[in-house]
């Protein structure tokens, strides 16, 4: 899931259980192979590898299985790999939008797949473009709050090498940037001593709705619906919390 809400975000990153520990391992794999195959295995040439493994290492994905991931996708193992990614669009409960990321060997299991999960809860499968306007792709590096990186410090390092903004999300910093301007951006992290816990490109909403604590509820059992999906790699959307709903919502916990 995107960065909206910033609560659901570290309830699916910090608190993923067991049942689901595979498939999220399974879809870092895939995002390792595809950079892999898009820009070789060479790290210092391949920028996105070297995100895609840093992101899989943090969510404590084995060694061994990178490295076999890597070349899969390098093709130095004798396997190939095809994946296609695939959008589809919808609406959850409260009218907010959802863009679901597929990343798929077989585009019929995807398509069969994403349909039974929208039939299946109360969401509402849209035609294309119908949702898409909501949200512009962006690239969002976050970077984890520390007693030692403040606001200040990120802003100072990255304005000048191309962010457009930088959220402070109490207990992590989201910035936002072109997806072009990424590699300048991530340098400028690097040169400040500034160490980040992932870089992707993501849909970003250009207008977020507030919801309640009930329609919230109902929104986050629609997007572990889809990430159970073995090929649905993310979940964007549009909603956003309020301080008081968001403690409502810690009190489920």
């Amino acid at each position: 899931m995107s960065g909206h809400s910033k609560w659901a975000t570290t309830k699916h990153q910090k608190a993923i259980k067991d049942s689901r520990r595979a498939k999220s391992f399974a879809k870092l794999i895939k995002n390792i192979e595809v950079a892999a195959k898009l820009g070789g295995a060479d790290l210092s040439g391949n920028p996105t590898l070297v995100d895609a493994i840093q992101k899989a290492k943090k969510t404590s994905v084995p060694i061994d299985n990178i490295n076999r991931a890597v070349k899969r996708g390098a093709g130095l193992s004798g396997e190939s790999v095809d994946y296609t990614t695939i959008i589809y669009e919808g609406y959850a409960p409260g009218g907010v939008a959802l863009m679901i990321e597929c990343l798929t060997d077989n585009k019929n299991r995807a398509a069969a797949e994403v349909r039974t999960a929208f039939t299946r809860s109360t969401a509402t499968m849209a035609d294309p473009g119908s949702v898409a306007y909501n949200f512009t792709r962006k690239g969002v590096i976050r970077v984890t709050a520390s007693d030692g990186v403040s606001e200040d410090d990120i802003l100072a390092a990255v304005l000048d090498a191309g962010a457009e903004d930088v959220e402070n999300h109490g207990s992590s910093f989201e910035i936002i940037m072109e997806p072009h301007d990424m590699p300048q951006v991530r340098a400028a992290l690097n040169d400040a001593k500034i160490e980040y816990d992932s870089v992707d490109v993501e849909f970003v909403p250009n207008l977020s709705v507030n919801v309640d604590a009930e329609t919230a509820r109902k929104i986050f059992k629609v997007i572990e619906a889809m990430e159970d999906l073995d090929d649905v790699q993310n979940v964007y959307s549009n909603f956003d919390l309020s301080e008081s709903v968001l403690a409502e919502l810690e009190e489920d916990e």
